[in-house]
């Protein structure tokens, strides 16, 4: 059972909004992962998606990318291969302020029992301790309430109890 807010959150009236703390699982039903664990980084603008063997490629003249995942942290036995349209491409500064040109796609996010559309970048995340950064863009909805104190405060997704909202 996924956890929602009603009535009074620090002076400010909340209605219908979900909890969540400062790392969540959610999933990304079209890039066909199921889970993976992000961390809620309010930090950084923009989510990132640990990504590898990124492969750029054009389908009908626009441009593409193929790219695998380990949607696991600390574990490399399960690869997922993705493939997803560029919506654009950015230069993005790192948490150790190296600049890196990357990928951005836009693909359904499912956290909790909601599911919106998100931009992602891809990374490689693999030093990190989490695979995926969720950033402020994709929180931006709304719909949430972040405490930093807690942690999981949403299932782990599935496949058939998403509910589809639009950023």
């Amino acid at each position: 059972m996924f956890k929602r807010l009603r009535g009074i959150y620090h002076g400010k009236k909340i209605e219908e909004k979900m909890l969540i703390g400062w790392q969540e699982w959610c999933g990304f039903p079209k890039l066909k992962i199921p889970a993976i664990k992000a961390k809620i980084d309010t930090g950084a603008k923009t989510s990132a998606l640990h990504a590898f063997a990124i492969k750029p490629y054009y389908r009908n003249g626009v441009l593409h990318v193929k790219f695998s995942v380990y949607p696991f942290q600390g574990r490399k036995d399960k690869v997922i291969v993705c493939r997803a349209k560029v919506v654009d491409q950015r230069n993005v500064m790192s948490s150790n302020g190296h600049r890196e040109k990357r990928y951005v796609i836009s693909t359904p996010l499912t956290l909790g029992e909601e599911r919106w559309d998100i931009e992602l970048t891809l990374s490689n995340r693999d030093p990190l301790q989490f695979r995926m950064l969720l950033g402020r863009e994709a929180l931006r909805h709304g719909r949430l309430v972040i405490d930093p104190r807690l942690s999981q405060c949403q299932t782990r997704p599935r496949k058939s109890t998403s509910k589809r909202h639009t950023a």
